[in-house]
C-alpha cells in the first residue's frame, strides 16, 4: 500500500487538505502531520472537525517564532517522523514555514515531494512566502499547478518535469461548502449584518501588521468606506493592535470579530459586496465566488484576478484603497473558470497513484 506523508500547519492548508485528504484515503494511506504553526483554537482546532479532516496523526505543537527558528525546530521533528515511518512521498501546500520544512526534510532523505500549488509568484522576495515556494519547487519531483500561468513561472526557471495543470484544491473546497454554509450558517444575525450591505476584510501579513503607519493607514481607509467593514482579526494582528495602542473604539465603521469557522467566512464572503485583503487565498476565493477585491499589497501571486479586472493592488495606501473601492464596488466583468472547476484532487491523487506505481 502506498503512504504518503501529508504536512499542514496554517489555516489556508486545512482548507485544501480536506477535500485532497479525503480523496488520497480513497487510494493509499496517509499520515497527517500537523506542525502547529497556527495554534489558536480558531485558526485550527475547529477547522479539522469542521472540514472533516481526519485527527493528525502527529502535532508538532511547534508554534511561532522567528523564521529560522519555526522553521528549524520543524525540520527537526518531520526529519523523526520521516526516518520512523518510511513514507513513499511527502505532500506540501502552498508557502508557509511548514511547506518549506516539509520539502527540505523530505529531499534531504530522498523522498519524493509533491508540492501542491506550485508555480506561483509575486515576484517579491522580501515576502518570505515568495522564498518558500521558490526553493519548494526547486527540491520538488510532482509539482501541481493551480493555472496555466503558474506553469510558465516554472518554466522560466528551468523547471519542465513532472509539472501538471490540475486546477485549484480550494475551488474543491469552497464548492463543497458552499451550499453548507448557506444552510447552516448564522454568522450575518449573529454580527447583525445584511446580505449585500457590508465589506469584509482580512489583514494578516507582516508587511501590514508590522508597520504601524501601515496597519493605521489601512483601518483610517476602512473608516471612510460607505458600507461597514467586518473584520476577523488575525491573532497576530490583535497582538500588534494591542501593543501600538490602537484602541478598536477609535474604528466605528469596523465591526471586529474573532477568527471565524471557514463555513461562517465562506458565508460571509458570498453575501459581501466585496473584498479587502493580504491573504493570497481570499483573493482567490473572491474570484472564484465574483467578489471584487481590493488587495492590501502591492504584489500578488493570483495574477489571472488582476488581468480580469476583479482585483486592484492598492498596498497600505489609504487614498489608493479608498479609490479602488469605489471602482471595484458592484463590479461585474469577464470570468474565466481559471482555477478549474473543483476535480483538482481527482487529477493530483491519480498522478501520484501513477508516479508511485512506475
Amino acid at each position: 500500500m502506498i503512504t504518503i506523508l501529508s504536512i499542514v500547519g496554517a489555516r489556508p492548508q486545512f482548507i485544501k487538505c480536506a477535500p485532497l485528504s479525503k480523496k488520497i484515503r480513497e487510494w493509499c494511506t496517509e499520515i497527517l502531520v500537523h506542525t502547529g504553526q497556527h495554534y489558536d483554537e480558531n485558526m485550527s482546532d475547529v477547522f479539522f472537525s469542521e472540514l472533516g479532516i481526519p485527527n493528525p496523526d502527529y502535532n508538532l505543537h511547534i508554534g511561532s517564532g522567528n523564521h529560522g527558528e519555526q522553521t528549524g525546530k520543524m525540520l527537526e521533528a518531520i526529519e523523526q517522523i520521516l526516518l520512523d515511518k518510511k513514507p513513499n512521498l511527502v505532500l506540501v501546500y502552498g508557502d508557509t514555514n511548514s511547506t518549506i520544512a516539509g520539502s527540505l526534510a523530505a529531499s534531504k532523505l530522498h523522498i519524493p515531494v509533491a508540492h501542491v500549488e506550485a508555480g506561483l509568484r509575486s515576484y517579491d522576495r522580501r515576502m518570505p512566502e515568495e522564498i518558500n515556494r521558490v526553493l519548494t519547487d526547486h527540491v520538488s519531483d510532482l509539482l501541481f499547478c493551480p493555472t496555466q500561468t503558474a506553469v510558465r513561472n516554472l518554466e522560466k526557471e528551468g523547471i519542465t518535469r513532472s509539472v501538471y495543470i490540475t486546477g485549484d484544491v480550494m475551488v474543491d473546497a469552497i464548492f463543497k461548502a458552499l451550499p453548507v454554509a448557506r444552510k447552516m450558517s448564522n454568522v450575518l444575525a449573529d454580527i447583525q449584518v445584511f446580505a449585500n450591505e457590508y465589506y469584509l476584510a482580512t489583514i494578516h501579513r507582516p508587511s501590514n501588521t508590522d508597520d504601524k503607519k501601515n496597519l493605521v493607514s489601512i483601518l483610517q481607509a476602512f473608516s471612510e468606506l460607505s458600507y461597514p467593514v467586518v473584520f476577523p482579526i488575525h491573532p497576530r494582528t490583535r497582538k500588534f493592535l494591542e501593543s501600538y495602542g490602537i484602541s478598536i473604539s477609535e474604528y466605528p465603521n469596523i465591526i471586529f470579530v474573532a477568527p471565524l469557522p471557514y463555513v461562517d467566512m465562506v458565508r460571509l464572503l458570498f453575501d459581501s459586496r466585496l473584498v479587502l485583503t493580504d491573504s493570497g487565498g481570499l483573493q482567490k476565493e473572491a474570484y472564484i465566488l465574483k467578489k471584487p477585491c481590493v488587495t492590501l499589497r502591492d504584489t500578488t501571486e493570483w495574477v489571472e484576478t488582476v488581468e480580469d479586472g476583479w482585483n486592484i493592488l492598492a498596498g497600505a495606501d489609504k487614498i489608493k484603497i479608498v479609490n479602488s473601492v469605489s471602482i471595484l464596488d458592484g463590479y461585474v466583468g469577464a470570468h474565466r473558470q481559471c482555477y478549474g472547476d473543483g476535480y483538482a484532487s481527482d487529477i493530483i491523487v491519480k498522478t501520484i497513484v501513477n508516479f508511485l506505481s512506475h
